[in-house]
């Protein structure tokens, strides 16, 4: 269903991507930090995160393959090697790395290997790139915590980030720009209203 509402709106939206270092922090103020996760597709991954108090900002991108600079078309081919992810910087004050992570594996499947309903291919695996050693060794942790809640085993993989690629402006804050789309409807509304609940923005 995603990719035929893409090719609706791709036919009037022009593609737009940028590269940003893995280690990038925000010029606006040192106190955020990055934390970047794939859990399926960008669209419901960005709409969970946006609404948590502490979080600054939300960018859907590709990561984790090797195709530089990779378009839309390109990474759902399956080809690149690159997942769709999510980028947001948080203020650590706020909220902690480790209460990111807890909301991730609440909003995801992290017990199927790359799909997420049907959604399927290895785009859509679902993965933590830590910025630090100290990302790493919390999302480890947070794994093995996590895996009790699960009857099959989880299959995230933990890896660093090398480099983040935005993904095409049509992307960005996709749910909030098309709350009615079919897609928005059928799959991410009902997964908000599901997660409501530990979510600090309405």
């Amino acid at each position: 269903m995603k990719q035929i509402v893409w090719i609706t709106l791709a036919l009037s939206c022009l593609a737009a991507h940028a590269a940003e270092p893995a280690d990038k922090k925000m010029s606006t103020t040192n106190t955020m930090e990055l934390a970047t996760f794939g859990g399926g597709c960008f669209w419901c991954v960005e709409a969970v995160f946006e609404r948590l108090d502490g979080v600054a900002s939300v960018t859907s991108g590709y990561a984790g393959g090797k195709k530089e600079k990779p378009t839309y078309q390109e990474v759902c081919s399956g080809n690149t090697g690159h997942a769709e992810v999510i980028q947001l910087a948080f203020d650590p004050k706020k909220i902690s790395y480790d209460k990111l992570l807890e909301i991730f594996w609440e909003a995801h499947d992290p017990t199927t290997m790359n799909r997420q309903g049907a959604d399927i291919g290895t785009q859509y695996r679902s993965v933590i790139f830590y910025h630090s050693d100290a990302q790493k060794t919390a999302a480890e942790k947070s794994k093995s915590t996590a895996q009790w809640r699960f009857p099959a085993p989880i299959v995230t993989e933990i890896t660093p980030l090398t480099v983040f690629y935005k993904a095409e402006d049509y992307h960005q804050d996709y749910f909030r720009n098309h709350p009615n789309a079919p897609y928005c409807a059928v799959v991410i509304s009902p997964q908000l209203e599901k997660l409501k609940p530990k979510l600090a923005k309405p």
